[in-house]
């Protein structure tokens, strides 16, 4: 499995203002290598919070392109995703699939998304180890995490993170808006995730740097 954790910041590592505004930080070529980035994956994954206040698609839009769409995945252990969201409204043209750690919704289901139970760790929340298995065993080998800050908390904190794509724009926000990561409950700059850059380079007036992990 390949887990790669995409993140769109300010300089300072922010990914919206305090009242949650973040249309656009990064521009219009940043955004548009992104999605290339999502045609070479499997899967994109959002955490619920993500698919509740963007309401995004999460597909592939770049122009001539006319491969197939990754999948999507949200992770909701308490199903809260409504029947009126994007994802739900388009599951049966792009496979969706919601990892929970309840039983299935039966209208989500009746509406053509992937419902996946998995177990449950600390307040509920699936477990990511046990989400990624849930997937792999569907055929999704190569899952792009793409918010929210929590989320890619989560994922690096776990050591689940082997690649990283940062996009980084030439704004401050400061530290009252939302980190593009969450906490990673350290003690010790020897526990700090380590990565290897293997690649930077602008895209318009943004930074793209690629990183492995070490």
């Amino acid at each position: 499995m390949s887990v790669t954790l995409k993140l769109a910041t300010s300089l300072d590592g922010r990914i919206a203002t305090a009242s949650g505004e973040s249309r656009w930080i990064t521009g219009e070529q940043a955004r548009a290598a992104a999605h290339g980035l999502r045609a070479t994956h499997d899967a994109v994954l959002v955490g619920i919070e993500t698919a509740l206040g963007d309401d995004p698609d999460l597909t592939v839009r770049l122009e001539g392109f006319s491969g197939a769409q990754p999948a999507r995945v949200v992770l909701d252990s308490r199903q809260r995703l409504p029947p009126t969201a994007k994802l739900v409204q388009s599951a049966r043209a792009v496979p969706t699939y919601l990892i929970t750690t309840t039983a299935p919704d039966r209208a989500l289901v009746g509406a053509g998304v992937r419902v996946l139970q998995v177990k449950a760790v600390g307040d509920g929340r699936p477990e990511l180890e046990a989400a990624l298995e849930a997937l792999a065993a569907e055929g999704l080998n190569t899952v792009m995490v793409e918010g929210g800050g929590q989320v890619a908390g989560s994922f690096l904190r776990c050591g689940l993170v082997t690649r990283l794509e940062w996009f980084r724009a030439p704004v401050v926000l400061g530290g009252e808006g939302r980190p593009g990561v969450g906490a990673l409950a350290l003690i010790a700059l020897a526990d700090a995730p380590r990565f290897r850059r293997i690649d930077i380079r602008p895209v318009g007036d943004d930074l793209w740097e690629s990183y492995e992990r070490v």
